[in-house]
């Protein structure tokens, strides 16, 4: 049965070229009576876009009220993009990968008949954990974001001390360049990148990775959803370094700052329309044997 909710395409400008794609998925909502809202992403607000006839481009934020879901075009980083600004409203995400990996994504472009489905509200959804990380200096938060993928903590091209603890017990310490704390989605991103395993993107774990750490005794840790990973910078730290959840804005760590870490209280729900596994989607994007 139809849902009377908008559907919110939300292009990279940048991989739909002259949005392309986009204009056709837009004619099969509309083919089956669907109200559509058009939420291009740019880069740069200085960037151009060719105008799309019969419809009005608006902001994704603006939008998300009344939608049922956002069918997301171009690669991960546009899905999370897409999946912070719907991590209040819980609006479900469709991907069709125009990027590279795409290990979010459901559907490549040459898949579009299967839309009919979203169309006509006949899909599942699938809940993915998502990560809340604050930082503290002395006894004040003065930061605070989230992920969907990864919390990242990085010495800016410098060796970097760090201690990870969880629940407040020692786990590690290391010098190194530096740790990632993951969701299972995020596991087959930076942290698998870095050494890190590859988990079912629906599991409910936080995975700690080190990156190019200089002891041999370091290792990756996969951990229950509901423990505390806090994370500290000693005071022989070489240089400055830096935390950023999903890619996104760098905040400066000094000595003595603590990362905390923890399973959030948003979630992301991605449209699941392909009967494609995790499994064969792994073979198929890490290029190994089917």
């Amino acid at each position: 049965m139809c849902s009377n909710k908008k559907i919110i395409l939300f292009p990279n400008a940048n991989r739909d070229i002259d949005f392309v794609v986009t204009r056709k998925v837009g004619e099969i909502m509309k083919k089956y009576g669907r109200e559509i809202a058009i939420c291009p992403m740019l880069d740069d607000e200085s960037d151009d876009y060719s105008p799309m006839p019969a419809f009005c481009p608006s902001e994704l934020e603006d939008e998300l009220g009344d939608a049922e879901m956002i069918i997301v075009f171009g690669g991960d980083g546009t899905i999370l993009r897409a999946a912070r600004a719907a991590a209040d409203t819980g609006t479900p995400i469709l991907g069709i990968n125009m990027g590279g990996k795409g290990f979010m994504a459901d559907l490549e472009v040459e898949e579009l008949d299967i839309l009919t489905s979203a169309a006509t509200g006949a899909y599942e959804t699938e809940c993915r954990m998502m990560l809340d990380a604050e930082v503290i200096r002395g006894d004040e938060v003065v930061y605070k974001d989230f992920a969907l993928n990864d919390i990242v903590l990085r010495g800016d091209n410098k060796v970097i001390d760090l201690s990870l603890y969880g629940d407040g017990q020692l786990i590690s310490e290391f010098s190194g360049d530096g740790a990632v704390i993951a969701t299972p989605t995020g596991s087959t991103a930076y942290s698998m990148a870095a050494g890190g395993p590859i988990v079912e993107p629906s599991a409910q774990n936080i995975i700690i990775t080190p990156i190019c750490a200089h002891v041999l005794e370091a290792k990756p840790y996969v951990l229950v959803s509901d423990r505390r990973v806090s994370i500290e910078i000693g005071n022989k730290k070489h240089g400055p370094a830096y935390m950023s959840a999903d890619g996104g804005r760098r905040m400066d760590i000094y000595c003595r700052d603590v990362i905390n870490v923890g399973k959030s209280g948003k979630y992301t729900y991605l449209v699941r329309l392909s009967k494609r596994s995790f499994y064969k989607k792994v073979s198929e994007k890490l290029g190994e044997k089917t």
